[in-house]
């Protein structure tokens, strides 16, 4: 029934004229659930959802009394559906109000449950407007204490479709004589390479025999700090090496070798990185060197022309 409050008025236009009313059923509004939508009720208080079949053998969810499209009975037959099911279309509540099911932002959601012919409405908790999609697989989220109420599934949440697991793995290296060689020389600030005797061909980092020849090499050769880029990638995952995102990783010809070596390139937009690109090493001080390529932040751009490859 309609209820008058303590409404007011004050002389004036139509406009001024104001009565607050408010529809109240005391004691709230009560019906019978009739077989079809009580047997869809208790089934949802036990933690399970069903569905009527129509004469056509189509399964209606929520259930109904008739079929929609024809006007006739349904069968009586009931079949359990989903739990899970696949969104078909949603609306994004931003602010949710005192009498939504959820008191954070939330989607209300038309949902296909698995072996439904007909979609359900209901409330989807996916943490982020951003994961909602058409075709977003979700399942209920059942309450602890239920009634026999369609507010008995609190929400439906998307389904886990990846899991994040943190990798760690420590190990430790021993370099050999002539990554030990190698490394010497990069705390000293220059690169040491090696000459092959056969073909001639000088290797950075130094090695002890030729991957051609396959001679041992004893000739050892100090190399400039100088190169040019000879192919690169454009890096857009962060890295504690690099000195911006997106950073590039460069193979390097240093001037004077046969081989590339990869290294980091800074100090220059990653967009205009090159091929031919002439780079020069840019080291940490030399108070903080170690036997470490960390000695190296970089190579750089030297400002000359660029090279023919």
């Amino acid at each position: 029934m309609t209820v008058p409050s303590d409404a007011t008025t004050s002389p004036g236009s139509p406009e001024d004229l104001v009565a607050d009313h408010v529809l109240e059923f005391p004691g709230g509004y009560t019906r019978t659930t009739g077989p079809v939508i009580g047997r869809f009720l208790t089934e949802l208080r036990d933690g399970r959802i069903v569905g009527v079949r129509t004469a056509d053998g189509r399964t209606l969810v929520p259930p109904l009394e008739y079929d929609p499209q024809t006007g006739e009975a349904v069968t009586g037959e009931f079949t359990e559906v989903g739990p899970a099911g696949t969104v078909e279309s949603w609306s994004w509540v931003g602010e949710p109000r005192a009498g939504h099911p959820l008191d954070r932002p939330f989607a209300w959601a038309l949902i296909r449950l698995d072996g439904a012919d007909t979609s359900l409405v209901h409330a989807v908790d996916p943490g982020d407007a951003r994961a909602m999609r058409r075709g977003l697989r979700v399942r209920p989220r059942w309450k602890s204490s239920r009634s026999g109420h369609i507010t008995d599934i609190e929400s439906f949440v998307p389904e886990v479709t990846k899991i994040v697991s943190p990798v760690r793995m420590e190990y430790r290296v021993r370099p050999g004589r002539a990554l030990a060689r190698f490394l010497e020389g990069v705390a000293r600030g220059v690169f040491l390479g090696c000459r092959c005797g056969s073909c001639h061909k000088v290797y950075v980092p130094y090695r002890l025999s030729c991957p051609e020849c396959g001679v041992a090499i004893s000739e050892e050769v100090e190399l400039p700090d100088t190169g040019t880029i000879t192919t690169f990638a454009i890096n857009n995952l962060p890295d504690p090496r690099a000195p911006q995102v997106p950073f590039v990783s460069a193979y390097i010809l240093l001037d004077g070798s046969d081989i590339p070596m990869i290294a980091l390139v800074g100090d220059v937009p990653a967009h205009e990185v090159r091929q031919g690109m002439r780079v020069r090493a840019v080291w940490v001080p030399e108070e903080e060197r170690t036997a470490s390529m960390s000695n190296i932040k970089w190579f750089a751009p030297t400002g000359e022309p660029d090279a023919e490859l």
